[in-house]
């Protein structure tokens, strides 16, 4: 493995932690020997453009600092190819670090964990998700928590997460639930009034709601959580169960495994890894071992 590491770095992630997050990492990496090399794009295209040219030219590694966004961008980069991927999780939602069982907010932990695992060859093949050309890592949501992000996305007013709780409190006040055609593994298509299905390659989105808890990244499944045609009243119940993972033993939700989904809803977003794929129907497939990660 080469010496030369890149250090893949959003520099405003968590609110300006990226940028003293690459610090540490860098630090770590040095005292171990490494040679590190970072790089800052102008904007998301550019990042994954220098990205991807380093990961071209040899890096012996990609080491993504800052949240889910950009061990989002960085997986474009890597996945499919030789190249491991580490990750500094100093993010707000941190899901895709924590599914792995990396440090988060801990950026000089997390720095040591990639050095040593750099040194000692310690890497792992885990699943990816794919929808066209685009790689996920956790979970690809659709339905209500999507109408959250897509209301979240337009408001200008208040910034943070408290303004996508204020979209879920305006999206309970409308949302009804719409109906869904979903396919697993080219089986016969079911059609069922849902309000929303996830489809988890990790077990949470969000901060840590564990929407398709039992997701596991090395099985070459997905898990499809599917919450059906609830009330406002029930679905005011069933959510907040969403943090510990016991919504799924509620009658209204049920999770199916595939390696091969399609869903399809009329005037329904679906977003992966927090970012926007586009209006439904959308299919995604299960690759098993997509990428390799640097961790314990």
């Amino acid at each position: 493995m080469t010496s030369e590491i890149t250090l893949f770095v959003n520099p405003t992630a968590g609110r300006g932690r990226g940028a003293h997050a690459a610090q540490p990492a860098a630090a770590a990496l040095r005292a171990a020997g490494f040679s590190v090399r970072t790089v800052i794009g102008e904007d998301a295209g550019d990042a994954l453009r220098r990205a991807r040219a380093a990961v071209d030219g040899g890096t012996g590694a990609l080491i993504a600092v800052g949240g889910d966004g950009m061990a989002s961008l960085a997986l474009q980069a890597v996945a499919g190819t030789r190249t491991p991927l580490g990750v500094i999780a100093v993010g707000t939602g941190n899901d895709f670090a924590r599914a792995l069982g990396l440090p988060v907010r801990e950026p000089a932990a997390a720095g040591a964990v990639v050095a040593a695992a750099l040194k000692e060859e310690r890497i792992r093949d885990v699943d990816l998700g794919q929808v066209g050309a685009t790689w996920f890592g956790t979970v690809l949501a659709s339905g209500f928590d999507s109408r959250v992000n897509d209301r979240g996305n337009r408001m200008r007013w208040p910034s943070g997460r408290i303004k996508y709780d204020l979209a879920m409190l305006a999206e309970l006040a409308a949302f009804k639930p719409v109906p869904y055609r979903i396919t697993l593994d080219d089986g016969q298509a079911r059609e069922v009034e849902a309000t929303l299905v996830a489809i988890g390659n990790g077990p949470s989105y969000g901060g840590g709601m564990k929407i398709c808890a039992g997701a596991d990244m090395s099985d070459g499944l997905f898990d499809v959580t599917v919450v059906g045609d609830c009330s406002r009243t029930t679905l005011l119940k069933v959510f907040p169960r969403v943090y510990k993972g016991t919504h799924l033993d509620h009658p209204k939700v049920t999770v199916h495994r595939a390696a091969k989904v399609e869903i399809a809803a009329p005037g329904t977003t679906g977003y992966a890894d927090g970012e926007r794929l586009g209006e439904l129907p959308l299919t995604a497939l299960c690759v098993p071992g997509a990428v390799r990660i640097l961790g314990p």
